[in-house]
C-alpha cells in the first residue's frame, strides 16, 4: 500500500494536459493518478462528488514576509518612491522573528488559496525556510548576497555567511531548498552580481533576480553600461544554465529574450504587480513563446501585488493583460494560464464544485478551469507530498487564528516610527 494513496469517488479530475475525466480516482504521494477499480489499499476514501481536482498552484516570485506591508499598504505610489518611502524605510525594521510572522501568514495564505509552491526572494532565508517546512508547503527559498536594507551587517557580509550556511547544510530530499538572491541590477554591483553567481555554482543552486521590471530600470542601465540589463547580465558571464529565475522581464527585447532561452533561463510574469506600480509594461508572452523562453506566473510581494497572494487571481490578471496589450482575445486562454500556474506541480488541489462561483459546469463538465480562472472557488483540499494541509475547508498543518492575532500584533511594532 502506498500510505499516502488516497481515493476521492465520484469526483472531477483535470490532468496535466487539461483533459477532464470522471470516476474514482487513486491519487498517490509521488504526484502520480490513476483510475480506481474500488478494492484498494489506501490511506483514506474520500466522497467527492462536489470536487474538482486538480494539480495545485505554483507562485513562482514571492516576498513572503511583506505579508507584513500587505493589505493597501503604500497606496498610489511608483516603483522607486514605493521602495524608498515605503519598503525601505519599514524594512530596516525587519529582524527574523518579525519575518516569521509574516511569513506564516503567507504560508495560512497559499494553503487557504490551494497553492503549494513559492520561489522567494527575502532577507532572513534562516527565518522563513523552516515555516514553509512546517507547514508541509514546497518552496525555493532565496537569501540575498547584496546589501538593500534592512542593511544591519553592510560591513560585515554575515548575511551572506548564514545563506552559505543553509546551502551547505540543506537537505538534498528536503522540500524546501535554498538559492542565492541577487536584488538586481541597479542594487548590486557587477562585483556582487557574480559573488552571487559564484555562491549558486558552489552548491548547484538556483540563482534570483528582479530583472527589466521598469522603463526606467531598463534606461539607468543602457545609460550606465550601454547594454539592457539581460545583455549586460550576458556580458558579465551572470548566467548559470537552467539555474536563473527572472522576476519581472517586462522591457525586454527579442534579442534578450534569445539569450534567456540560450541560457534556459526562467521567466517570471507578475502581471499585477506591474500594474499595480504603474510599470507602464508588462511581460509579452508572445514574444517570450516564440523565443520558446519557459514563463511561469507569480505574484510578487503582497504589497505590490495588490494585497495577496492568490494565484488564480494572477492567472486571470495575465490572461486579461495579454489580451489587452496584444489586441488579441486567444493570446492566453483559460486552459493554458492554467497551465502556466500549475507547471511543474507534483501535488493535489480539490476545488469546491459546489461553490456558486463554479457554476454552471456545462455540457460535459467543460467550464470548470474558465469558472476556476475567472471567478476562484473554495479550495476544500490542499495534498502535498500525500499529506493533507487543508481538508474538507479546514487548514489542518497551521492555526489560522493565531496567526491572524499574531500578526496583528506585530504590525503595529512593524510600522513603529514609519509614516
Amino acid at each position: 500500500m502506498d500510505e499516502g494513496a488516497v481515493r476521492y469517488t465520484q469526483a472531477v479530475l483535470i490532468d496535466d494536459s487539461q483533459t477532464i475525466h470522471k470516476g474514482d480516482f487513486i491519487l498517490q504521494s509521488g504526484g502520480e493518478w490513476r483510475f480506481s477499480r474500488g478494492d484498494e489499499d489506501v490511506f483514506e476514501t474520500i466522497d467527492g462528488k462536489n470536487r474538482l481536482i486538480t494539480r495545485s498552484l505554483q507562485n513562482w516570485h514571492t516576498h513572503l514576509a511583506m505579508q507584513l506591508n500587505a493589505r493597501d499598504f503604500s497606496d498610489g505610489l511608483h516603483l522607486d518612491e514605493w521602495l524608498q518611502k515605503s519598503i525601505f524605510p519599514t524594512e530596516k525594521n525587519l529582524d527574523p522573528q518579525m519575518c516569521s510572522i509574516g511569513v506564516k501568514a503567507a504560508a495560512a495564505e497559499m494553503i487557504r488559496n490551494g497553492c503549494s509552491f513559492a520561489n522567494d526572494m527575502y532577507h532572513f532565508p534562516e527565518a522563513i525556510g523552516p515555516i514553509l517546512e512546517k507547514a508541509g508547503l514546497r518552496g525555493i527559498v532565496s537569501g540575498p548576497i547584496t546589501n538593500w536594507p534592512p542593511s544591519d551587517d553592510a560591513e560585515t557580509g554575515e548575511a551572506k555567511r548564514r545563506l552559505e550556511n543553509l546551502l551547505n547544510n540543506q537537505e538534498k530530499d528536503s522540500k524546501v531548498t535554498y538559492g542565492v538572491a541577487s536584488h538586481s541590477v541597479y542594487t548590486c554591483s557587477e562585483e556582487t552580481l557574480l559573488s552571487g553567481k559564484e555562491l549558486a555554482q558552489k552548491y548547484d543552486s538556483p540563482l534570483h533576480i528582479h530583472v527589466s521590471e521598469t522603463r526606467k530600470e531598463v534606461a539607468d542601465c543602457y545609460k550606465k553600461h550601454g547594454l539592457y540589463p539581460i545583455e549586460y547580465l550576458d556580458k558579465i558571464d551572470y548566467f548559470i544554465e537552467n539555474k536563473v529565475r527572472c522576476a519581472h522581464g517586462s522591457w525586454v527585447k527579442k534579442n534578450e529574450m534569445r539569450m534567456l532561452k540560450k541560457h534556459l533561463a526562467k521567466v517570471i510574469h507578475c502581471p499585477s504587480s506591474n500594474m499595480k506600480l504603474a510599470c507602464g509594461g508588462t511581460l509579452s508572452l508572445a514574444a517570450y513563446n516564440e523565443a520558446g523562453v519557459d514563463v511561469r506566473i507569480g505574484t510578487d510581494g503582497s504589497a505590490s501585488n495588490g494585497n495577496g497572494l492568490n494565484m488564480l487571481h494572477e492567472a486571470r490578471t495575465a490572461i486579461l493583460v495579454q489580451r489587452h496589450d496584444h489586441w488579441n482575445a486567444a493570446a492566453l486562454t483559460a486552459k493554458d494560464a492554467f497551465k502556466m500556474a500549475t507547471k511543474g506541480s507534483l501535488d493535489w488541489a480539490a476545488w469546491n464544485l459546489d461553490d456558486i462561483r463554479m457554476q454552471p459546469v456545462g455540457r460535459s463538465n467543460n467550464r470548470h478551469i474558465s469558472n476556476l480562472i475567472y471567478n476562484g472557488a473554495e479550495c476544500l483540499d490542499l495534498m502535498v507530498d500525500g499529506v493533507f494541509l487543508r481538508k474538507n475547508g479546514e487548514t489542518c498543518s497551521m492555526d489560522e487564528k493565531s496567526i491572524i492575532q499574531e500578526l496583528n500584533s506585530a504590525v503595529n511594532v512593524y510600522y513603529d516610527g514609519v509614516e
